[in-house]
């Protein structure tokens, strides 16, 4: 069939329904919205008479964003120095058409083959030594400056056109930012790096103990990238380094764009939840917003675990975010890429905004027809019409258009912060010790039931503020540095709440040993250390007042080192060692306090110790009483606060509220909810 003909095909079997969403009154133009719905468009990807169609169908479901621009640079730059940017133009104007905002990409991370065939010293060096070659993305040298002189460029022709642009309202750097380069070029930059941090090799090889199997550097240039094993001085130094490269490959197109844009035009990159090629916070600190792209895979939604990675994005810039890019019903890289129940993608967008989000959107709009993700999910198949799940999401953008309003200036407000530090995650992964001890997981074991008493908890780094913080978890912070040290020795003696977990303490900012057992320059204040740890075979039995449970992945030995700290949980009969022997402690300091369990909790146990650190500390538990299935999150502000209630269970469940509300979906006063499954609850209770 004729390309026309099958657009006026495409039309007269959507004409009706777009009628009919014609006289559906859209919500607040995006550009003042404070709640966006988007999808990401490739128009670059098919011809221009066929925009206005998909544009069309965008508005009528109340997208009012589009994504553009972030994988065309062969379309923008068909040869060195010739930029094609009215195709950009006319799309920016046929979206404002429909009253439709644009954030544009910056396309760095597909570079075009005349680039890398012109200059090749662009393409990354693999670990194996190889060159990767064109045809995926993601093959540049991020370390490289003629790379960078060439995105740099880009992005000032695309800032400089669209700078003042009325309907783009973001930037958007790259795209998901993950592969180093190791070739002699990045190892010379490493080797500076090094000397500008430590001045000398004599106060390397001191701080990295290389005496240890004659590791000893005579010359800069004889320290290896190692990532995996290798000194672990080396190996911490290495992902700071990566980490310090990306801020800086970032900065390079950040300075540009800012130098022609408007201050109304924010900028942002999209991270990937606890990807951990390299710290986030770095990268993070010279973005306006921080963002991230929410994918569930193979499987369900697991709301817990999915917030927990929402309020680690809020607190890269502890404030609040956007997801820039979910799972339109599935994906193509999972093992298994099942589709998400009816109804769950919606409950998984109120999950985004009940943690912070300001804005979702679905990658991608439409199937291309060719390249490596064809199988991907959309909203619109390759024929242009809709798919099933696009009127779901048509829901979704109703809802948004009518909790707008009511969620403008509120975001999360918590009395409890988890800590997460990248260096601790790379040294345990490094030495994991016990392959089931997964850092990020035992994060996650103490937020899911805190999360469930306290209903809102920020996830910020070891040198946030924390003095307004009642309670305090750091679960694996393995790696202690002096700032940290000290934050949280002002937190406790400030008369916070701080809870240690297991592995906590060990090492310093090189990733060596402290001189004190764990929790090293904190076992003062404890008035306890850690004696000894063990990897567990199998389950060891704990007693105390959390009630009693099992241990089966890791048990620290502790002892008592003064008559003020007093014992919570002991280890019952196991390995000889560990037998009678206490398992968690704590302190009171002043109006303040610091515990530390050295067990790693099983689920129930878990649940008790949360309840006892929730009283301890003064903290508000929130509706305690609701159904197991049904979650709920609260956003504060501006005088307002709002209640998200998301039924994942399979049974219908009914909620009594704490008072009154006004149901900002159905409409009126309630107060109790009933939810089917995946059925939401957007409540507003004045303060």
């Amino acid at each position: 069939m004729k390309l026309n003909t099958l657009l006026a095909f495409a039309l007269s079997v959507l004409t009706p329904g777009l009628s009919a969403f014609a006289q559906t009154p859209l919500a607040t133009g995006p550009r003042e919205s404070p709640l966006l719905l988007g999808a990401a468009w490739y128009p670059e990807q098919w011809p221009e008479s066929r925009w206005d169609a998909d544009l069309a169908l965008m508005e009528a479901a109340h997208i009012n964003f589009v994504r553009v621009g972030e994988f065309a640079w062969s379309t923008m730059e068909p040869k060195e120095g010739e930029y094609k940017l009215d195709w950009l133009e006319h799309a920016v104007r046929a979206a404002e058409r429909h009253h439709i905002a644009v954030v544009l990409g910056t396309p760095s991370a597909a570079p075009p083959a005349w680039l890398t065939e012109k200059y090749p010293e662009t393409l990354r060096t693999m670990v194996d030594g190889r060159k990767d070659g064109h045809g995926n993305r993601q093959q540049f040298d991020w370390s490289d400056p003629k790379y960078r002189e060439l995105a740099r460029e880009i992005a000032e022709k695309m800032a400089a056109r669209f700078g003042h642009d009325p309907n783009v309202i973001a930037w958007q750097i790259d795209n998901e930012y993950a592969d180093e380069s190791y070739g002699q070029s990045t190892q010379k930059q490493f080797d500076d790096w090094l000397h500008a941090k430590y001045k000398t090799l004599d106060n390397l090889n001191a701080r990295w103990t290389t005496s240890y199997w004659s590791e000893t550097y005579q010359d800069w240039n004889q320290i290896p990238i190692e990532e995996k094993y290798g000194n672990p001085g080396l190996l911490l130094n290495w992902k700071e380094f990566v980490s310090d490269t990306w801020r800086s490959y970032q900065k390079n197109q950040v300075e540009v764009i800012r130098a022609h844009a408007e201050p109304r035009q924010k900028i942002t990159t999209n991270m990937m939840g606890w990807f951990d090629g390299y710290d986030s916070y770095t990268v993070a600190q010279d973005l306006d917003f921080a963002s991230w792209d929410d994918y569930v895979g193979q499987g369900q939604l697991d709301p817990a675990s999915n917030g927990a990675i929402h309020d680690l994005t809020r607190g890269f810039l502890r404030k609040n975010f956007w997801v820039m890019e979910t799972q339109p019903g599935f994906v193509n890289w999972s093992p298994l890429n099942n589709a998400l129940n009816k109804g769950e993608v919606r409950a998984m967008a109120w999950n985004d905004i009940g943690h912070g989000a300001q804005a979702v959107e679905y990658w991608q709009w439409r199937s291309a027809l060719n390249g490596q993700e064809q199988y991907h999910g959309t909203l619109v198949g390759s024929d242009g019409t809709p798919v099933p799940l696009y009127d779901e999401v048509k829901q979704l953008g109703d809802d948004f258009a009518k909790a707008a309003p009511v969620l403008a200036g509120t975001t999360v407000e918590s009395q409890v912060a988890i800590l997460h530090d990248y260096n601790s995650r790379w040294a345990i992964n490094w030495q994991r010790h016990n392959q089931q001890f997964d850092p990020t997981a035992a994060l996650v074991s103490f937020y899911r039931p805190l999360h469930r008493l306290v209903r809102s908890i920020d996830v910020v780094s070891d040198t946030a503020p924390l003095s307004g913080y009642k309670l305090v978890v750091a679960p694996a912070l393995n790696v202690l540095t002096p700032e940290a040290v000290q934050n949280l020795k002002a937190y406790v003696r400030g008369g916070g709440h701080l809870v240690l977990g297991q592995r906590s303490g060990m090492k310093d900012e090189d990733n060596s040993l402290y001189t004190q057992r764990q929790p090293g320059p904190l076992t003062e204040l404890l008035g306890a250390r850690v004696e000894q740890f063990y990897a567990l075979q199998k389950p060891v039995p704990i007693e105390g007042n959390w009630g009693s449970g099992e241990d089966a992945i890791w048990a620290e030995q502790i002892g008592v080192k003064s008559p003020e700290t007093q014992v919570l949980m002991k280890y019952g009969k196991s390995n000889g060692w560990l037998d009678g022997q206490p398992a968690a402690v704590t302190r009171k300091v002043g109006k303040g306090s610091i515990t530390y369990i050295g067990a790693a909790l099983d689920e129930a146990t878990m649940k008790t110790a949360a309840k006892w650190m929730i009283e301890e500390s003064g903290v508000t538990a929130i509706m305690t009483d609701l159904p197991e299935d049904v979650e709920l999150s609260i956003r504060s502000g501006d005088g307002k606060r709002v209640y998200i209630l998301t039924n994942y269970g399979a049974e219908t469940k009914t909620v009594t509220l704490p008072s009154a509300m006004k149901d900002v979906l159905a409409g009126g006063t309630v107060s109790t909810v009933t939810l089917s499954q995946y059925g939401i609850a957007v409540l507003e209770a004045t303060r």
